[in-house]
């Protein structure tokens, strides 16, 4: 039998490049190696393209520095490519070598912007060649946090309130803070991994989260601080029948809430799976997940944050997450494993829904 060409693709401009890389070599390391050839292709912190050795090469040279935020920087991301920029053009912008053989499906272990926006997968449409995970808009709606609030909110799913602030408009702190009442979270509203994310308790506080939030992007959302526990739930299949594999809470042990380093360092969080809740609520955690998958048109994978108030014991939607992390003990490889299927059995799934 012939083995399948897998492309995996991960780095890229994205803030969250250092956590594609921990996710990209844990990938890699599970495939099947007898049903599947691998090509490893890295995205440089500058834009660049380096395919198979040259790939691998990649990520063995930051293996160190993979998970820890801003570990790489660009010049140190730039050591393998040859090209100079003056050189770079349309077709010298990629280096290296599939070894001749034709892809037939690429695996995008990319998170954040450039991978889990819609625009790799623009590009790889154009081409006309198949990936795992959702599509263009899906993504790209996913990734907007405004966006993927309203149709959410539209779905029957409850969501926190928020303020959208831009980059050169005038806003009112305390207008904000009457509104929606300290403390407050403040997120840029295209970014993922918990990059840039604050929580305010007074004015200046609310300040200074803002101005760090708009060095990821032209808009913050302030939103509501809903008090409760962390709730995710992962979500698998087509669009029109997809399935929920578990319910994880998740309790941050170094941090105040599930941030990069709750998410990345060693013992910065515990995962309960499955969570231990009523079974009601896990019941409502599932339709709102699902709700969400299905309005947003996601498929193959995502996992959706929810917070679950300890004020009402609702489930107000927070992030829904397109290419979650794919280490062996992310969340999403977590809740498969609940749901019976061990990482490898997971990666064969994803890449069989689209091999159809």
């Amino acid at each position: 039998m012939n083995k399948i060409n897998i492309a995996v693709i991960f780095g890229s401009q994205s803030g969250e490049h250092e956590v594609s890389l921990s996710s990209a070599k844990s990938v890699i390391e599970a495939l099947n190696k007898e049903k599947y050839n691998i090509i490893p292709i890295a995205i440089t912190k500058k834009g660049n393209w380096l395919i198979g050795d040259r790939g691998k090469k990649y990520l063995e040279t930051h293996q160190a520095k993979a998970g820890k935020e801003n570990a790489i920087s660009p010049e140190e991301s730039q050591s393998l490519v040859t090209i100079p920029d003056s050189e770079k053009g349309l077709s010298k912008y990629a280096e290296g070598d599939s070894g001749g053989a034709k892809i037939d499906l690429v695996l995008p272990i990319l998170h954040g912007p450039y991978g889990e926006d819609g625009r790799i997968q623009g590009m790889l449409d154009m081409l006309g060649v198949p990936y795992v995970f959702s599509g263009v808009l899906a993504q790209a709606i996913a990734m907007n946090k405004t966006k993927a609030n309203i149709i959410a909110k539209n779905a029957g799913v409850s969501v926190p309130e928020n303020i959208i602030v831009s980059q050169g408009e005038n806003y009112d702190p305390e207008k904000i803070i009457d509104k929606l009442s300290l403390p407050l979270v403040i997120k840029p509203v295209e970014l993922g991994s918990s990059v840039g994310i604050s929580i305010a308790k007074d004015r200046r506080a609310l300040e200074e989260g803002i101005s760090t939030a708009f060095k990821h992007g032209r808009e913050a959302m302030i939103e509501q601080y809903i008090k409760g526990r962390e709730m995710t739930v992962t979500v698998m299949g087509e669009t029109d029948n997809p399935r929920p594999l578990a319910v994880t809470e998740i309790i941050p042990l170094i941090s105040e809430f599930y941030d990069y380093r709750a998410k990345y360092e060693d013992g910065g969080s515990k995962h309960v799976c499955p969570a231990d809740i009523p079974e009601k609520t896990r019941e409502k955690l599932f339709t709102y997940a699902v709700k969400v998958f299905k309005a947003i048109g996601v498929k193959d994978l995502a996992r959706a944050d929810f917070i679950l108030s300890e004020h009402d014991n609702e489930a107000y939607f927070i992030d829904l997450n397109t290419i979650p992390g794919m280490t062996k003990t992310s969340l999403a490889p977590e809740a498969a494993r609940a749901a019976g299927m061990d990482f490898k059995e997971f990666l064969d799934k994803l890449i069989s829904f689209n091999l159809k």
